[in-house]
């Protein structure tokens, strides 16, 4: 498969790798009761910071479990003044990364520099993203080709699914100019990939404000195809064809004699169509001869229409929060509604304003869902700005007949905070029940649920081996025979961390226990 290059790219392809780990800090929980200190509770994330640091630290969580990426990142138009120092070895992309990028012009430095910024995210976001999970990255043509390389080396190429167009608003300033450098940009691109090839794209439709009817159409066509004509009803076209092969148009006569026969005194033939699609998953076809002496053939009656790549019956921007490059919020609610079920989990680690967030609570208001979103914004706005959004769409906003009714539900708001590791040892700093969260996900990849257990220092069991902290930052911690005997949990063999280890390799081999040294053999994500 062929890979892009850009300098600087040895620097950054396994960047993601050398991201210090850092313990998320909860400021402040909100929920309909307002802002409040106590933890709420909520799955519900807005974290303030780099999001690199951020994708990280988020991983002893949710590694592959996320169903649903959507991310807005800068576009490199050569206007915007993104800022990403991710804290690479070289001086020249030290230099590239710590400065605001170029204006417009054909610096290929600006080029570099995204991608750069872009890779090691990207890789983060694929760890993250679950098995059966899809990502929507919105882009335009500054970055187009560029993104598409790197998201086939990230993702393979096999992952592609779509790219989809979506309508932008177009201003006619060019109206004035006999001659134009360009034309006007009408329409942007959302990169869609998958995690895994064997993942299925759910059918995407677009209901209609009002329910079509089942209708009769002619079945004759005018395209001419010789082994379409065919006898029925004593009638044999000279020209054109018939809508169907002679098979399904026979069975399809046989399905309205049965209607006729049986139902049509007590149902419509749009119910009698419904009711046994619901009861079999099976589309009838009807054809009839009418009173009129035309074949006809039956359009059934349709909710929505199929979707394609082509979604410029959207419009990309929104206007909620007046935020300069704001999406709208009824795209996000598209994608939401397509790939997602009631209690997945949907991040955004290009915040802006806050749209993902506000489309999931209306989703999740609309179908009584449980779905769980992160949001990652770096700059200052984070609060001010995208918690501040979502704050007025659970409570409600708006005055008179422009009143929105809130949708409910709650969010908490981290901060990055210390990393948990310093050089080889532990930042004590960080508090014991973080450092058991990190040492359960390195061992075993799952989820960590604090497990009450008769010893303080037992972690829980995955796949048969129970897993043991002992550590205690205010003294030297040893496994000997006390500290066994106080291991009660059954399981078939057993991991125990701590400071030193009084019994000898051989007996630790009998008894079936692995011994790890604090600090030396944690693993380093």
């Amino acid at each position: 498969m062929p890979t892009l290059e850009w300098i600087g790219k040895d620097k950054v392809i396994n960047h993601h790798q050398e991201v210090p780990f850092r313990v998320l800090e909860r400021r402040y929980s909100y929920d309909e009761a307002g802002q409040h200190d106590e933890d709420n509770g909520s799955e519900n994330m807005i974290i303030r910071g780099d999001n690199l640091e951020a994708l990280k630290a988020l991983l002893p969580r949710y590694e592959g479990r996320v169903k649903c990426i959507y991310i807005d990142p800068p576009y490199n138009t050569g206007n915007e003044g993104w800022v990403y120092n991710d804290n690479v070895n070289d001086p020249r992309i030290k230099k590239w990364l710590g400065e605001v990028v170029g204006k417009e012009g054909e610096d290929l430095t600006r080029h570099d520099k995204w991608l750069c910024m872009m890779y090691p995210r990207l890789k983060l976001l694929q760890k993250l993203l679950s098995e059966d999970g899809f990502i929507f990255i919105s882009i335009d043509v500054f970055e187009y080709a560029n993104l598409k390389c790197i998201m086939d080396e990230i993702f393979g190429i096999s992952n592609f699914r779509n790219c989809i167009a979506v309508r932008r608003g177009i201003k006619n300033v060019q109206a004035q100019f006999d001659e134009v450098q360009a034309l006007s940009l009408g329409h942007e691109y959302i990169y869609l990939y998958s995690k895994n090839p064997q993942a299925k794209l759910p059918k995407l439709t677009k209901n209609f404000e009002i329910e079509k009817a089942g209708k009769w159409d002619t079945f004759w066509r005018g395209t001419d195809r010789p082994t379409m004509r065919y006898e029925i009803f004593g009638n044999k076209p000279e020209s054109g064809q018939w809508r169907w092969e002679l098979g399904r148009a026979t069975k399809a006569i046989k399905n309205y004699e049965l209607y006729l026969a049986e139902y049509a005194e007590s149902m419509s033939i749009d119910d009698f169509y419904i009711d046994h699609l619901m009861a079999t998953n099976e589309k009838l076809d009807f054809v009839r001869k009418n009173e009129n002496g035309v074949i006809q053939y039956f359009v059934p009656p349709q909710t929505g229409k199929l979707l394609s790549d082509n979604w410029m019956d959207i419009l990309l921007s929104g206007n909620f929060a007046s935020f300069d490059t704001e999406k709208n919020v009824l795209l996000i609610e598209r994608i939401i509604n397509w790939i997602t079920t009631t209690n997945d989990i949907i991040l955004d680690s290009f915040a802006g304003s806050g749209t993902t967030a506000h489309a999931v609570l209306n989703m999740n208001k609309a179908d009584g869902g449980h779905r769980k979103f992160i949001l990652v914004e770096m700059m200052d706005y984070a609060n001010s700005i995208t918690a501040e959004r979502v704050k007025r769409v659970i409570q409600g906003y708006g005055e008179g007949k422009k009143a929105v009714e809130g949708t409910g539900g709650s969010f908490s708001f981290y901060d990055l905070g210390e990393p948990l590791l310093i050089g080889e040892c532990l930042n004590e700093s960080v508090g014991t029940e973080k450092i058991r969260e990190y040492i359960w996900f390195m061992e075993t990849k799952a989820p960590y649920a604090h497990v009450a257990g008769e010893n303080p220092y037992y972690l829980g069991t995955c796949n048969n081996t129970g897993y043991y902290f002992y550590y205690n930052p205010e003294q030297v911690t040893v496994l000997d025979y006390q500290f066994l005997s106080t291991v009660t949990e059954k399981s078939g063999s057993t991991v125990i961390y701590a400071d030193r280890c009084s019994i000898g390799t051989d007996k630790l081999v009998q008894m079936g226990i692995v011994f790890k040294k604090i600090p030396r053999d944690i693993s380093r994500l």
